[in-house]
């Protein structure tokens, strides 16, 4: 039975027929909150997942935590990441952690095979074990043991829902979504860590604070500034080698900043620009966004790496539809735009493309 809050997003063919529908919903608004376009449900109760990583550093970048504890942006961006577990991004980490004082054995995200094969490989190579370093939420961990130090509270079980640490950033992503707390879905991340549920609207709210926090009071205002700035100057940090995200804000010269999340999330913040105001835009697509290429088909029906089927072609789309990119960005970033499917040998055998207008 079709979801009511989806409507058809991408869709791809072959033999000149549709094979493929992916549904999702849309949702872009303003600094006020005000829903300036969409498509679908922008009501529909979704989980941000790895999206919300930006706001859950945020008490520590508003508590004064880079200053106490010397750190940079490159530091910032990487516990804002959902990094690709590369030999830099393990580096970046482990600087950070000798800043802290802390260690891997700490981290309670667990491990997996880094999402950079390249990376998998010289490791398999070199008989490397997998470590809690190259899971891609370790940065965020590494921050929330921050927030536990600089805040005064235990480091132990800093994951738990009730823990000092995860009620402070409940309490943040409350503020800047305008979602009550009581009315805050939690749930439990892939890496153990809590996550949260909120309408598509009420995410693209925040994000459209993140980009434009002026009417914030400090220090939350400069915290965020901060945040935006260092994830869009270190995009490398937040993502990683041919990853939608990275090559998204590569492209976006420090005017979008996009972090995707498991499940078909993604959520942009669209800086100002000329008469156009700050803009949040989040999206989701309904079935996960978990398709793979199958014998048939090259890996050219998915996105390169971080980026899915799906979800890149409907965010690029809804930037493009915005006016948010040039033709030069677009072109740069045209992996992800409509484009042809080939199989095996390279023959053309049909395409992926959007399929959706946003509405005011």
């Amino acid at each position: 039975m079709p979801n009511p809050h989806y409507v058809p997003l991408v869709e791809t063919t072959r033999g000149g027929i549709v094979e493929s529908i992916h549904f999702g919903a849309i949702a872009v608004c303003d600094t006020q909150g005000r829903l300036l376009a969409r498509a679908g449900d922008a009501e529909a109760l979704v989980v941000l997942r790895s999206s919300s990583k930006p706001f859950q550093a945020l008490p520590l970048v508003e508590g004064g935590g880079m200053e106490r504890f010397g750190l940079n942006d490159r530091e910032l961006a990487l516990m804002c990441s959902s990094h690709n577990g590369t030999d830099e991004h393990v580096a970046v980490l482990t600087t950070l952690q000798r800043k802290l004082g802390v260690s891997a054995a700490e981290l309670l995200c667990g491990t997996h095979t880094p999402s950079d094969p390249l990376t998998a490989e010289r490791m398999f190579l070199r008989g490397e074990e997998n470590s809690p370093l190259r899971h891609n939420c370790s940065g965020k961990h590494t921050g929330m043991l921050a927030q536990a130090l600089l805040y005064g509270d235990p480091r132990q079980d800093y994951i738990d829902p009730g823990h000092p640490v995860q009620q402070r950033i409940l309490r943040v992503f409350s503020e800047m979504t305008g979602v009550p707390v009581p009315e805050i879905i939690l749930g439990t991340d892939g890496c153990s860590a809590p996550v949260f549920a909120v309408p598509l609207r009420a995410a693209a709210y925040a994000f459209a604070r993140l980009a434009d926090p002026s009417a914030l009071p400090e220090p939350r205002r400069s915290a965020l500034r901060r945040i935006f700035s260092a994830m869009t100057s270190h995009p490398d940090m937040v993502a990683g080698p041919d990853t939608f995200d990275t090559r998204l804000m590569t492209a976006g010269r420090g005017r979008v900043l996009t972090k995707g999340g498991a499940e078909g999330y993604q959520a942009l913040a669209v800086l100002p620009s000329g008469s156009s105001g700050a803009m949040g835009i989040t999206l989701k697509i309904s079935d996960g966004d978990l398709a793979q290429a199958d014998r048939g088909q090259r890996a050219n029906a998915i996105a390169p790496r971080g980026g899915g089927r799906a979800r890149s072609t409907a965010a690029l789309e809804a930037l493009r539809q915005l006016g948010v990119l040039d033709s030069a960005q677009l072109e740069e970033l045209s992996d992800f735009a409509p484009r042809a499917l080939t199989n095996w040998r390279n023959i053309p055998i049909g395409e992926i493309r959007p399929v959706f207008n946003l509405k005011n």
